[in-house]
């Protein structure tokens, strides 16, 4: 392999591997913390971030320590716009490096950080840092750190500030502390949807009707959730009125219905839903499964007749032959609806309307390897054994034979 391919597969590998571990956010310089702060020898401050903008889930700070007339080399900021995000940081990068200052004095000082004004304040009485998220007991002139929400304390909270105790480490002089903190934020929760908000979009679709069709909708869920969080700002949708909401959820439910196989997989889920409480003998059970798929307009000839075939054990004959003939628009080849729809003649006390069925069909397969006459049969005797008789059972199996 010569040095030309080996540089392109070296170059290609370090592209692919930062294009899939970059970070979608921006550092937000315009809410940095920068605070140059003249600390009394032996005495505690407390610094009070910036409000943190909302999807702030890391941040860097620097404290550095200067003499008397020393100026900071490099602000973080400017640092920071050659590191395109924590992972830079936390990975340890060359970029890392300089985040801390090229120059500092010989103070040190100790410092703590808090994440609520309260405990902060007691820090500043008494020195105590047991609440503190982050102590620091050896004293430095200079330090960084990268707080990040899946590591640190600090951030494990939806923290809009944080607390910075420090306190001086010089018994004589005053002391020069500058302290630095730029917030890292993310695209898709500086929008505000938070873990909870997200959820609670869920839950509210899994109450929805075409959810409750699904026997898993969290797909169906999360597509609907993925439009809401493209559209709009979760303080957005939330003033919305209830009327609107109402009608994003529907609009976006259809929409997610209609672009993927949601649709089949449901329908066919009660279609097996229907077949398996018929096999039961709840036919009322699955008369409504049925319904569903009928009045959505996804309903085949075998639907018409599953629902035909129904109607005729709960002995509602004239639904039956409603929906059979639906289902013969459809399909009039279909032999399985032209014997229940005689079947449902015959019941209906129209024996002069079933008997020309079960004639014209007698020499025909109802399948490919069940005759017209035995499933006629067979469908005699399943009647009789829920309790639905007719003196014309016999008639009609003579004249068939």
């Amino acid at each position: 392999m010569n040095i030309k391919k080996l540089l392109f597969l070296l170059f290609t590998a370090i592209v692919f591997q930062s294009s899939f571990s970059q970070k979608d956010g921006y550092w937000d310089k315009a809410r940095a913390t920068t605070e140059e702060i003249s600390v009394s020898a032996r005495d505690r401050i407390i610094i009070k971030t910036q409000d943190f903008p909302e999807g702030t889930t890391e941040v860097v700070f620097r404290i550095t320590l200067l003499d008397k007339n020393q100026q900071l080399a490099g602000s973080l900021v400017s640092v920071l716009k050659a590191i395109p995000d924590p992972t830079g940081i936390s990975q340890g990068s060359a970029g890392a490096v300089f985040i801390l200052s090229k120059i500092s004095g010989e103070d040190k000082c100790k410092y703590a950080i808090f994440s609520s004004a309260n405990v902060a304040t007691q820090y500043k009485e008494t020195g105590k840092t047991d609440a503190a998220c982050l102590v620091q007991e050896t004293p430095v002139s200079k330090d960084a750190k990268l707080l990040s929400a899946d590591k640190s304390a600090c951030m494990q909270s939806n923290v809009g500030n944080l607390w910075f105790g420090v306190e001086s480490k010089n018994w004589i002089m005053n002391q020069k502390i500058i302290l630095e903190v730029v917030p890292w934020v993310d695209n898709k929760l500086s929008r505000g949807w938070t873990l909870d908000n997200r959820k609670a979009i869920i839950d509210q679709c899994k109450t929805s009707n075409l959810a409750q069709k699904m026997s898993s909708s969290d797909d169906f869920c999360v597509c609907i959730l993925d439009k809401i969080q493209a559209k709009y700002k979760f303080k957005e949708f939330q003033k919305l009125l209830p009327m609107e909401r109402a009608k994003a959820f529907k609009d976006f439910g259809n929409s997610c219905f209609g672009e993927s196989n949601l649709s089949n997989t449901v329908y066919n889920d009660l279609r097996k839903q229907a077949a398996g409480l018929a096999k039961q003998g709840k036919h009322g059970e699955a008369i409504i499964k049925l319904t569903t798929v009928i009045n959505d307009g996804k309903a085949t000839a075998l639907d018409y007749n599953a629902i035909g075939n129904s109607y005729l054990l709960t002995k509602q004959y004239g639904k039956a032959i409603k929906f059979l003939k639906e289902g013969e628009k459809q399909d009039e080849t279909e032999l399985l609806i032209q014997l229940n729809l005689a079947h449902a003649y015959l019941l209906n006390d129209n024996y002069t309307l079933a008997k020309a069925i079960y004639k014209e069909y007698q020499a025909q397969n109802v399948t490919d390897s069940l005759s017209w006459t035995q499933k006629m049969k067979q469908d005699f005797e399943n009647f009789k054994k829920v309790g639905i008789q007719s003196k014309d059972f016999e008639r009609v199996l003579r004249l068939i034979n």
